[in-house]
């Protein structure tokens, strides 16, 4: 978070120096000490570095960010340092001019190795402190801030002075407890007022700062006391915020398994078909959304932001086109014989995935994530990442348009009379055969676009579906098979339940301990949390 905050600083800057160098009262960089990068061994450049931010000029921002991102480069003749971007004209670093008739045989690159670009950021940092822009400021303040480095108390004290922003103000000020509280010179009252400040704050990094300020034998009894305090209050603020991530982890991966086993409950649950193939419609759905981001790479790749929203409509009939097919091809003739329609269906999975396999090879895929999705929101304690929290919304979105499918239309009604009452409904005239296979045809295609939203956090490989067909199964059978109500308590109790054990007995054991319960629930309850009458249960 460190870096990435700064690296959106330094870019931001970036661009108002390349503006700024445009006009005509322009200060230019201090040529001696630019083109100094190019002298020396690597252990002088932190040096040469700081030297570089003493002069406060915003005008060695984009010298820093060169030399962060392996652009800074010298002439081989005379050492003059030079801008040499990976597309756009070479620039003088010192002027910010371009230049014109060079190539990269007569430049040598100026080395850096990660100290020296973490002291460039941090240099970066300082020179931001002071913009008139206020979410570069902001962005200054959180790169020290996590930094906290006793050298940028002075610049941080007087940023302190000349800030009019309130939430501004607040975060310095808890910057600058942060380091007061390293500084074994501060005054007892100065102690105090940051130990306050980080009780306040809370988190894991004022947590330790407080530890190692109460393990300190130079310290009043009185301060100790406080700091004392603080950590027990700090550490009870924690574990609640800890539970709080665990359910939050907890619905995340109930989402998941949300969308992995919603269209399950229909094919299994309403139909009674065990369908070991279900996990490939997952991975039909994931690599459709790979095709999708493909092709606009290559020939849109302005509308990139919306690929997933036309991934959506294509992996629902891809998914469901390959569903229809195999129940008019293969499953209606194997109804009320469930062993040999578990050994048909995953017979279809295996063919599936090799034919995956040999069309888009066997490793990995990239499927990226549109800038809506991606980064993180802080809420208080919690950390929600976007596209997570985006799965959750569109989960329960599904889960609400299939409820009004099945219960406001036409066709919903009809595979509720099917499924109440098989013969009753044939009577009536229902055409039994083509609900099957339409009804079929809607869970494949679920579970397409549940691909979809499992392609932004999982690896799509063609044994994406293996990954959850096995949980799918346990989130049916546990919130009671067919009913849309269970799998959704199902599939977040079941999720709530392994972010909880798995800090304590691991990942795969927590997975060993939810299959226990579910077994030993089914003894109790066979027909699951709410039971379903129908053609299933029927048999």
């Amino acid at each position: 978070m460190y870096s990435k905050l700064l690296q959106l600083v330094a870019s931001a800057l970036l661009v108002v120096v390349a503006l700024s160098f445009q006009s005509a009262h322009a200060e230019p960089a201090p040529q001696q000490l630019v083109n100094a990068l190019a002298t020396g061994k690597l252990k002088q450049k932190p040096a040469q570095i700081e030297a570089l931010a003493a002069t406060k000029n915003p005008a060695i921002i984009p010298v820093l960010q060169a030399l962060i991102e392996g652009e800074l480069f010298y002439l081989k003749n005379d050492g003059q340092v030079v801008i040499a971007p990976q597309s756009g004209p070479m620039i003088d670093a010192a002027t910010g001019k371009p230049l014109s008739g060079l190539n990269k045989s007569s430049l040598k690159k100026i080395k850096a190795n990660n100290k020296v670009r973490r002291i460039a950021r941090a240099a970066i940092a300082k020179l931001t402190l002071q913009s008139p822009v206020l979410a570069e400021r902001q962005a200054a303040v959180e790169a020290l801030f996590k930094a906290a480095k006793p050298e940028s108390l002075s610049l941080l004290l007087e940023a302190q002075k000349n800030e009019t922003d309130p939430q501004l103000q607040t975060r310095l000020a808890q910057a600058i407890a942060l380091i007061s509280l390293q500084d074994k010179a501060a005054t007892a009252k100065a102690q105090q007022a940051a130990i306050a400040q980080l009780r306040s704050l809370g988190g894991q990094q004022a947590l330790a700062l407080l530890q190692a300020f109460t393990a300190r034998d130079d310290i009043a009894p009185q301060e100790k006391e406080a700091a004392t305090r603080a950590v027990e209050a700090i550490e009870k603020s924690m574990a609640l915020w800890g539970i709080g991530q665990n359910v939050w982890y907890g619905l995340s991966l109930g989402s998941v398994l949300l969308l992995a086993a919603i269209g399950l409950a229909i094919t299994f649950g309403v139909m009674g078909i065990i369908n070991m193939a279900h996990g490939e419609m997952v991975m039909l759905g994931a690599y459709t959304t790979f095709v999708v981001q493909e092709v606009i790479r290559s020939s849109f790749p302005g509308v990139f932001e919306y690929s997933l929203a036309i991934a959506l409509p294509l992996a629902f009939l891809v998914a469901g086109s390959v569903g229809f097919a195999m129940e008019r091809g293969i499953i209606r003739f194997l109804y009320g014989r469930p062993l040999e329609t578990l050994l048909a269906t995953w017979g279809v999975s295996l063919v599936l995935q090799q034919a995956v396999r040999s069309i888009f090879g066997p490793t990995n895929k990239q499927v990226g994530n549109p800038e809506w999705m991606s980064g993180a929101y802080e809420l208080g304690g919690l950390m929600l990442t976007a596209n997570r929290l985006w799965i959750l919304a569109f989960a329960l979105l599904v889960f609400a348009l299939l409820l009004v499918v099945l219960r406001r239309t036409r066709f919903g009604l009809q595979m509720r009379a099917v499924t109440q009452n098989r013969r009753m409904a044939a009577s009536m005239g229902i055409r039994t055969p083509w609900v099957d296979a339409f009804t079929f045809a809607l869970g494949s295609g679920i579970a397409g676009i549940a691909g979809v939203a499992l392609s932004q956090i999982a690896n799509v490989s063609p044994n994406l579906g293996q990954t959850y067909i096995i949980d799918s199964f346990m989130v049916v059978v546990f919130g009671g098979v067919g009913n849309l109500w269970g799998t959704l308590v199902g599939a977040m109790t079941l999720g709530v339940a392994n972010k909880f054990l798995e800090p304590y007995a691991g990942a795969v054991l927590a997975k060993i301990l939810t299959l226990v319960f579910i077994i030993l629930f089914i003894q109790k309850r066979p027909r699951g949390l709410f039971a379903q009458k129908g053609r299933a249960v029927e048999a």
